[in-house]
């Protein structure tokens, strides 16, 4: 188990020179700023990428999301889905001939969402959601879709895709819908439960379709006062399931109300998330997300980062010593 960093956009020395100073191994571009051509990212830009990246002596573990556009009509069955799939089917295998061997994405047409930051710990500022104000929001796809809809165009993409990457050697996995909870906006949010992501392995199984695994937001599906959350942690460590770990820390296991929290605040007990990975056998690595914006910090959260990725590699350090 190891350190990384994501959130990151382009592989400047503002991010891999801190990434290398602070102990972080692996790098996660989310949507990286690359050039389109034709709705699909091209292998030489790729490579240049990767190779930036091991300038630093670090390594190019992971991609996280390319645009929207580039499969919207995928998830929401539109009259370019085809044409989308075809463009997606050409990036996958760029992603993985260029050398980088995972691929995270999402299931959310209308993004994250959030309400109003809140204050926390010494009036630092951090992301938070509401369900009732968000219910104010209007549709953000022209109608409302249903579950059976959002379910089918799943399926229908993992039944194509999955064989891909089978075929060229890179695993994919589907972050938690974020907030996870029924539908916001029209778009029912069809990653908000344990019982889906079992739904969703089980359309193809495959050890190439997996899970892009964001604790935090895991972490509003279940009971913080049961032991569900680190028996889902355990049971997809050991079904080798995980891609890599968003970890991250919240006020509570409510989906309809929740602030992001520092890594040691929330109500995670993070110590015991850790040796849940670690006791079933992870070998892959952890990021931070969603950090809180401290006094002065810059837009990127140096930091909070630094305060989250010091947390996480002695975190590691005490349950592998302690193991």
């Amino acid at each position: 188990m190891r350190a990384g960093l994501g959130q990151i956009r382009q592989p400047s020395p503002e991010y891999l020179l801190f990434a290398q100073q602070y102990g972080m191994n692996d790098i996660v571009f989310n949507t990286p700023e690359l050039p389109s051509v034709n709705g699909s990212w091209e292998v030489h830009d790729l490579v240049n990428l990767r190779r930036n990246v091991e300038n630093y002596g670090l390594t190019l573990s992971a991609l996280e999301n390319v645009p929207t556009t580039f499969y919207d009509h995928i998830m929401l069955n539109g009259p370019k889905r085809d044409e989308q799939i075809d463009n997606m089917i050409t990036t996958v295998r760029n992603i993985a001939r260029a050398g980088i061997p995972v691929f995270g994405y999402h299931w959310m047409p209308s993004h994250v969402w959030r309400t109003p930051e809140a204050l926390i710990r010494g009036g630092s500022r951090a992301t938070a959601f509401n369900y009732e104000k968000a219910g104010e929001m209007p549709l953000t796809h022209g109608r409302a879709y249903t579950e059976e809809e959002m379910w089918s165009n799943l399926e229908y993409w993992i039944n194509i895709i999955t064989p891909i990457a089978e075929e060229e050697g890179i695993r994919l996995g589907i972050h938690p819908c974020d907030p996870p909870v029924k539908e916001l906006g029209g778009i029912p949010m069809l990653f908000n439960s344990y019982d889906n992501y079992r739904r969703y392995l089980d359309i193809y199984p495959s050890d190439n379709c997996a899970i892009e695994f964001c604790q935090g937001t895991v972490s509003e599906m279940f009971d913080s006062e049961g032991d569900a959350l680190y028996e889902f942690i355990a049971e997809m460590t050991a079904k080798n399931k995980i891609l890599y770990v968003h970890f991250r820390n919240v006020s509570a296991p409510n989906p309809e109300d929740f602030r992001e929290e520092f890594i040691n605040t929330g109500h995670v007990d993070m110590y015991r998330a850790m040796k849940a990975y670690n006791d079933n056998g992870y070998d892959s690595f952890f990021i931070d997300d969603h950090v809180p914006h401290t006094h002065e910090d810059t837009q990127f959260g140096h930091r909070g980062r630094a305060f989250a990725n010091g947390y996480i590699q002695a975190m590691i350090e005490a349950v592998t010593k302690g193991a």
